[in-house]
């Protein structure tokens, strides 16, 4: 299931006697939900062009301002600021993207048109754009402070836990008998990680793994000390979100949150043979930053 598949409609019990009815029956209500996955969201539904404003505050300012209007309805993936060229009515536009399609209709609605920080109202539209093929199929995972936002935002500080099950340096044997480790030679560490992601209040668990390695010039030991530590923490950041990239969070219209782990081919294959789990490995240098440049004009 896509997130952008949204709104979706469930069935809903109703079990209080006066919503029931006299018969003492149990009826059902449709109710609107949208599904979040721990992807970087590309969906236009999920994008606001704000333009209209004027050069009272500084670009600093702005931003502030606006971050503190389009939170109060949902966690930002996405808000920048930018300069116009001179000759355009207004001082600044900006773009601000929501994980949540629902959380951007309703932000759309309730600020177009609405002075809020300054004296002429702001003009603010969903976007328009076309969303390249490749950019609507691309499931690219959050990054982890950004999985955290997300989650903190929607469950709670207390909504959820992790433990680690092992992490552990999964150095050769050459390695670990010292060799490539003096001053000034090339030494390379690589580091695994499992760990399990809880949901104690919605009763699921997931997992999730990874492999990290590094390639550097070792110039002492305290050089060797930093980098195991740094990798360490790496590569428990990567397994807790290839773990949250198993999970949907189910967005219902009266505010609640439910949380369902998708079943995966790994966690079927998990379950006939024991140990079995998908790692994914990566390298230090790849490219972790997830901010694209956006283009702010408005269709």
């Amino acid at each position: 299931m896509q997130s952008s598949d949204w709104p979706l409609q469930v069935n809903e019990s109703v079990s209080h006697a006066d919503e029931a009815g006299e018969d003492g029956c149990c009826y059902f209500r449709v109710m609107d939900v949208e599904i979040l996955e721990f992807v970087v969201p590309v969906e236009n539904n999920k994008t606001l062009f704000v333009w209209n404003i004027q050069s009272l505050l500084t670009e600093a300012q702005i931003y502030d301002r606006l971050f503190g209007v389009f939170s109060s309805f949902g966690p930002l993936y996405l808000l920048k600021v930018r300069p116009n060229a001179p000759l355009q009515p207004s001082a600044f536009s900006a773009i601000v993207k929501f994980f949540s399609a629902s959380h951007s209709s309703k932000a759309q609605r309730q600020t177009d048109g609405r002075l809020l920080f300054q004296d002429i109202p702001l003009k603010v539209r969903l976007s328009s754009k076309h969303t390249p093929h490749f950019l609507s199929e691309s499931r690219r995972p959050l990054s982890h402070a950004r999985c955290l936002e997300l989650a903190n935002h929607c469950l709670g500080f207390n909504g959820w836990t992790y433990d680690i099950i092992t992490l552990e340096e999964l150095s050769d044997e050459g390695e670990e008998d010292g060799a490539g480790g003096e001053e000034g030679g090339v030494r390379s560490l690589r580091f695994g990680c499992l760990l399990q992601l809880n949901f104690p209040r919605h009763g699921h668990t997931t997992r999730g793994a990874a492999v990290v390695n590094d390639s550097f010039t070792c110039t002492g030991p305290d050089v060797l000390l930093l980098k195991r530590c740094k990798l360490q923490k790496l590569v428990r950041d990567k397994a807790l979100v290839q773990a949250f990239n198993t999970v949907l969070l189910i967005l219902l219209e009266n505010g609640k949150v439910m949380v369902e782990v998708k079943q995966t081919s790994d966690q079927i294959l998990h379950e006939k043979i024991e140990g079995v789990i998908h790692v994914n490995e990566f390298d230090l240098d790849e490219d972790e930053g997830e901010d694209e440049e956006w283009d702010l004009t408005v269709s």
